[in-house]
């Protein structure tokens, strides 16, 4: 796993041993990034369930102003650390220790997010859980990008059902990227 464009081109991030994490691959996070190219210079990101940091990582490298970065695994949070420091990216970053749902909360007041990526551990409901909190949220508005990563089986029905519209999908081998803004 690396960092595919940007500042920190070519440079090889850590991982978590096992399957505690399950980090976007290397093709499906250029895919990933192409269909959000414009979204990401100057911008807020905010990666939750950021797992090792991969995405909010590249987004830093492409030019994203700020990235938060939420996960409440002590591992993960250590890899994503090392990952920042590794990358030189650290200065433009927040680390946030907690659940999704109450860091969100905590981050209401941060005004609206250019890009919130959601990548939770698949078919649990946690991005319905998100979705919910985010459509009644500030850190939402009109030109907000939201991005689900879930696997396919997930029924795009549901996340509609939370007030988004869907843009796009792009469906892989076992999961999808999902593009959403408030409908």
């Amino acid at each position: 796993m690396r960092v595919i464009a940007g500042k920190a081109r070519r440079i090889l991030l850590n991982s978590l041993e096992g399957d505690s994490t399950r980090p976007t691959l290397d093709r499906y996070k250029e895919t990933l990034f192409n269909t959000m190219q414009t979204y990401i210079p100057g911008s807020y990101f905010i990666d939750v369930y950021a797992g090792t940091g991969s995405i909010g990582i590249e987004a830093l490298s492409r030019g994203a102003e700020k990235a938060v970065f939420i996960e409440n695994n002590k591992k993960a949070l250590a890899v994503i650390k090392e990952n920042l420091e590794k990358t030189h990216l650290a200065e433009d970053a927040e680390v946030i220790a907690a659940d999704a749902v109450s860091a969100l909360i905590r981050l209401e007041h941060t005004g609206p997010a250019d890009v919130i990526f959601i990548d939770p551990p698949y078919n649990r409901g946690y991005e319905i859980q998100v979705l919910k909190l985010l459509y009644s949220s500030k850190l939402v508005n009109e030109d907000s990008l939201v991005v689900v990563e879930a696997s396919n089986d997930t029924p795009l029905s549901e996340l509609q059902e939370c007030g988004f519209e869907i843009l796009k999908t792009k469906d892989y081998r076992t999961n999808r990227h999902i593009f959403l803004k408030r409908g």
